[in-house]
Parts: structure tokens; sequence; C-alpha cells
């Protein structure tokens, strides 16, 4: 589990087939093999360290799922350990699990973004969503998508001041609003 506030920019150090190399620092003081490790909002698992860089294996579904099968070496991506016992909550629970992969309309600060249609029962006014692992508030909702305000402090600690019209990006639903409507599903039975 992890909350949507981005540790640090890594980059893409190198990608191979599968293989996917990260350069990072931040999240590598206390990594080891089999931890986990969210790249824009896609949690990975650690197969390789060394210095300044990690390694995952990216299986072709969740290239096919995201925007990481978009990724090019030397792009930048947003980093976060997974939330420990005792941490403070200061985004919102984000499971690096991505629901769709959106496509920006209008760039930072007023990040436009269309999603598919199925998506948008679970976007509301002032809700939380993830967009490529960076936990925001929806400031509007559009009849094909949302629209977040960015702060110059998440535009520059983040790949979303680096987003340009037309680029893809991971999102992630929040998790409370899926579970509520499959409990109701599951009354309305």
């Amino acid at each position: 589990m992890f909350t949507g506030i981005v540790e640090e920019l890594g980059n893409v150090a190198s990608r191979d087939g599968g293989r996917l190399r990260i350069g990072a620092s931040t999240v590598l003081v206390d990594a080891r093999i089999g931890a986990s490790i969210a790249v824009n909002g896609v949690c990975l698992t650690v197969v390789e360290l060394g210095d300044a860089w990690w390694e995952a294996d990216v299986v072709e579904e969740t290239y096919a799922r995201s925007a990481l099968g978009a990724l090019r070496v030397g792009d930048p991506v947003n980093l976060e350990r997974p939330v420990q016992v005792g941490d403070r909550l200061g985004g919102h629970i984000v499971q690096g699990h991505v629901d769709a992969v959106g496509t920006i309309v209008e760039p930072a600060p007023d990040l436009r973004i269309t999603v598919p249609a199925d998506l948008l029962r679970y976007i509301v006014h002032k809700g939380s969503i993830t967009v490529d692992g960076t936990s925001l508030t929806v400031a509007r909702v559009h009849d094909d998508g949302f629209e977040v305000a960015v702060i110059p402090h998440t535009a520059e600690v983040t790949t979303l001041g680096h987003k340009t019209t037309g680029d893809l990006v991971n999102i992630e639903l929040d998790v409370v609003a899926k579970y509520v409507e499959s409990l109701m599903e599951g009354h309305a039975r």
C-alpha cells in the first residue's frame, strides 16, 4: 500500500524486454530484493539492486494495462516506497494497481485528463485520484474525464510538471469508492 506522496523523481536507466532498470537514490535507502516500489503508480518488485539503481521484471500484462510501456530511457518517473505501520498517510490509500491509462488534454497547472467512460462513476468532485502515482484532489469532473489543480511544488517534484498534451498517465481510482460499489451490489442481490 502506498500514499501517493512521491518521494523521488527517478529515471529510466535501461529497458531490456521485461527488465526495467530505474535510477534512484532515496527509495533505495532501505530497499531489498523482494521489496515493492511504485513507479508512476505501478507497484513493482525489486529483483536486483546496484549503486543508484534497481531493477524490476515487468510482465506484458502490466505493460498493456499501464503507461509503463511508453517509457523510454532517460524518462523521469515518480517513485514511492510502500507505507509502513506508523507512517503518516499524507495522500490517500493507493494500491499501486492501475485502473486505466488516461490521456492528458491540458497540462499542469490545470491538468485535464480523459479516461474511459466506465471509470467516470468513481470520480467525484473533491475526491481523491492517483495520476502517475501522485495523490491529487479532483477539481472538476467532465463528461470524458477530470481536472486536477497541480501546485507548483507538485509540478516540480513529480513527472506531472513535465507532461504535455497527448501524454499517457496511469490512473488509479479511489479504492474506497470501488469497495462501496462492490458491497452495495452484493447487498442488492
